[in-house]
Formats: C-alpha cells, structure tokens, sequence
C-alpha cells in the first residue's frame, strides 16, 4: 500500500510539471490564431467559475437561498455595483431568506 502512495504522488507530480513545462518548451513564439488566443484569454475565468459555482450553492444551509443570492450578484454586478457592494446584498439576500425558511419551515 506505501508503494502506491509514491507511485501516485510521482504520477502527480509528473502531471503538474508537464502542464507547466510543456507550453514553455513548445510554445517559443506569440500565439498568432484568433481562436486560440480568445480561447487561452478565457480559461481562467471559466475555470473560477466552474469552481466557485457549486460552492455558491452548497455553502448555505438551502441551495434555494444560495440561488436567489447568486441571481441577486449577477444582477448587482450587471448593473455596476463593487465588489463589496455585490458581497453585501449576497450575503443579505441568504440572510433573509434562510431566515424566512426558518420561520415558515
């Protein structure tokens, strides 16, 4: 059993150094395709969103409050709204209703 937790922390270990590694290695000049760099210039916003997207749902005691409060950011960030001021509503917005669902429930 030991041996196959340095086999797969090696494995993991390979893995993360080629990501790093080989754009470096294979890429020496500018990306000139549109797509690509479209698609490159995307990859962490997607990758945050993919990641912070259950956690928005899951963090709160009903993923129904979760949802309002995530309909509530999106619509305060559309309009203008800091940073901060999205934060606030949200966590106003899952105060509110977590405790309307107390009362009712």
């Amino acid at each position: 059993m030991t041996h196959n937790i340095y086999l797969y922390i090696l494995v993991m270990a390979l893995v993360s150094y080629a990501i790093r590694v080989l754009p470096l290695v294979l890429l020496r000049r500018q990306i000139q395709n549109r797509f690509l760099q479209s698609f490159l210039y995307y990859v962490p916003y997607v990758t945050l969103a993919v990641m912070t997207f259950p956690a928005i749902l899951e963090a709160t005691q009903s993923p129904i409050s979760g949802a309002l409060a995530l309909i509530v950011g999106i619509v305060a960030a559309w309009f203008g709204a800091s940073l901060f001021k999205v934060a606030v509503s949200c966590c106003a917005v899952v105060f509110v209703a977590e405790l309307l669902m107390g009362l009712l429930g």
